[in-house]
């Protein structure tokens, strides 16, 4: 399978086709009604009247799209469009913009805003399927801060209650060498916020490597090694930082670089989007075309709606 998607494909630019991928991708072995869960109650409405993709259940007697029940549902977005923006974004190594996305979509700008954080919810995984690591793996930890000024880069203190840095945000990250990284926002750094995430998402028999910062969190924790960053260590052995470092290069330069600013409010969509694409990148054999359907197929169960908010542009939060 080629590795990227051919932006002249039909599903971005034909209605019909797109929304023969989406149902084939929501229902892979045929239609369902999303409130009752027949099968075979279930047919295609005809008519004009209707118009294409409807289907009416007679258990319930309920009509339905198959965007119901997902991101997708009473959208007046065309779902080509849907389907072109998600690309987008997982295809994107550091991101895509909202301004970006308004600008090829044409879209107004909220409309494009709103959309991003839709799909950044698709990515976002609710139920992670078990702890990472294992026997003979290696999983790395650390924390990194985002936003805020460039003079308050250091300003940061490991104090309770107190992260420093005005305007940052704490940011503690879990990577499975050759496997996936799971990433959360956190009120600070101290061991009671950061040892709890640390027990639940990695296995006991896991080797844990950190630097200096989070040797107190992984002390107690059988085979757990750290590099001093403060007197120059950076390798000893198998003892290193480096693969969650680059996951935080990444991350920090799609911030900066596309986003340019993220809320507090927001910021655990970005670190799902980054995490997602992380998780399901070429390193691991999956193209751009699996990837974006990964993240289609995020968006069954999910709903974003529009709520008042004057910190937001235009009104609009998420």
């Amino acid at each position: 399978m080629a590795k990227t998607v051919d932006l002249t494909n039909p599903i971005f630019t034909d209605a019909e086709a797109a929304r023969a991928h989406f149902e084939a991708i929501r229902w892979p072995t045929g239609p369902y009604c999303p409130y009752c869960g027949q099968t075979d109650t279930v047919k295609a409405l005809g008519g004009n009247s209707m118009g294409p993709g409807w289907y009416h259940c007679k258990s319930c007697r309920r009509k339905f799209t198959a965007a119901v029940g997902t991101i997708y549902e009473r959208s007046h977005i065309p779902m080509t469009k849907w389907l072109l923006a998600t690309h987008l974004m997982c295809a994107s190594k550091k991101g895509m913009s909202a301004h970006q996305l308004h600008r090829m979509l044409g879209l107004p700008y909220k409309t494009a805003w709103f959309m991003a954080h839709r799909i950044r919810e698709g990515m976002r995984e609710l139920n992670p399927t078990g702890p990472l690591g294992g026997s003979g793996k290696t999983v790395e930890f650390d924390e990194t801060f985002v936003g805020g000024k460039e003079k308050n880069k250091h300003g940061w203190q490991r104090r309770k209650g107190n992260i420093g840095g005005r305007g940052k945000e704490a940011v503690f990250s879990l990577v499975e060498r050759g496997g996936k990284v799971r990433s959360h926002h956190v009120a600070d750094i101290t061991g009671e916020t950061l040892r709890p995430i640390l027990n639940t998402q990695i296995t006991e028999d896991t080797r844990t490597v950190s630097d200096d910062g989070g040797a107190r969190i992984g002390r107690g924790r059988p085979g757990h090694q750290s590099v001093n960053h403060g007197i120059g260590e950076y390798v000893r052995g198998e003892a290193h930082t480096n693969t969650i470092e680059g996951y935080f290069s990444i991350m920090k330069r799609g911030i900066l670089g596309v986003y340019h600013h993220v809320s507090p409010q927001h910021l655990k969509r970005y670190l799902a989007e980054f995490d997602f694409r992380y998780n399901e990148r070429d390193a691991l054999a999956v193209t751009d075309a699996e990837r974006a359907t990964k993240a289609v197929a995020g968006v069954i169960g999910k709903r974003v709606t529009y709520r008042s908010s004057p910190s937001r542009p235009n009104g609009v939060q998420v």
